[in-house]
């Protein structure tokens, strides 16, 4: 088991601070989430809540992811980062090829791309993309991205982007890591498919176990069957060491975790954070033999 620091809802200002601590106390990874804007009108129901309501509020802040990790990789040694999850459909391609590229050049290729499909209408307007057929569009984009990757001259000729040969440079060393989220049968097909791993919501550790089964059916019948597969997720009925081993019982890699709350709840206190971050460390990911 790995463990991942999640930075979703805290300040920006915390950023570096929370990165070194968390390079520091042995977790693997450091999660951001995503979103350009918060309307305030929201027609569009958030499909992870029974109210359809999000689990924050207005003016929560939500900082370009990778921006937020050029800085952080800069003040950090082997902590890896990931988007949990980005909305791959919601930008032009190339943009995100160039953004993530030059990420994993000056990080030393300690970046991965967590992609989800996007769920909010009033997002997509903004930014002049289409709402419907994002989920293929966003099928296309991982082709897409990989080629780009490649490095040389390249073409892509698919049923929403075509382009003639060209060269995008700088390139990473190896291939960019991605992983898909989603609950749905298409979302858990494009994870297990076309991807290398699958990003959790906030679900029990049984429920865990009956996508992480789900995942490996669907791997093993694709033409990625015996790649490594990952699978990044988040507990509510984890909290201690034995939890988290459940978690892994259950095929879950990457546990993603806030360990502050287990040390005296939600806070907005950078010194309580990093505390958290340092006795998680201690008292639980030094069980598992570190990262």
């Amino acid at each position: 088991m790995k463990f991942v620091v999640s930075s979703a809802f805290s300040d920006p200002g915390h950023y570096l601070a929370l990165a070194r601590a968390a390079d520091a106390a042995g977790f693997e990874s450091l999660a951001l989430s995503d979103h350009v804007v918060h309307p305030k009108t929201l027609r569009t129901p958030y499909p992870y809540t029974e109210t359809g309501q999000p689990r924050w509020e207005p003016f929560t802040p939500w900082p370009d992811p990778w921006v937020a990790i050029g800085a952080m990789a800069a003040v950090t040694e082997r902590l890896r980062f990931v988007t949990h999850v980005y909305v791959l459909a919601l930008r032009n391609p190339f943009l995100v090829a160039k953004a993530l590229a030059t990420a994993a050049v000056l990080s030393d290729d300690r970046v991965a791309l967590g992609i989800g499909v996007g769920w909010m209408r009033e997002e997509f307007e903004l930014m002049e993309q289409p709402f419907a057929q994002r989920g293929a569009r966003t099928d296309e984009m991982i082709d897409l991205l990989r080629t780009l990757w490649r490095g040389g001259m390249v073409e892509h000729h698919g049923r929403f982007y075509d382009f003639e040969p060209l060269e995008m440079s700088p390139v990473p060393r190896g291939p960019i890591p991605m992983f898909a989220g989603g609950l749905s049968e298409p979302a858990l097909r494009r994870a297990a498919q076309r991807c290398d791993g699958w990003v959790s919501d906030l679900h029990s550790t049984e429920d865990l176990r009956g996508y992480t089964e789900r995942l490996a059916a669907l791997r093993a019948d694709s033409d990625r069957a015996g790649k490594p597969f990952q699978v990044f997720a988040a507990a509510n009925d984890a909290f201690d060491a034995s939890g988290y081993q459940r978690m892994a019982d259950a095929g879950v890699t990457h546990a993603i975790t806030m360990p502050w709350i287990f040390y005296g709840g939600t806070t907005n206190s950078i010194e309580a954070k990093c505390d958290g971050i340092r006795r998680f460390g201690d008292e639980v990911i030094a069980k598992f033999g570190g990262t």
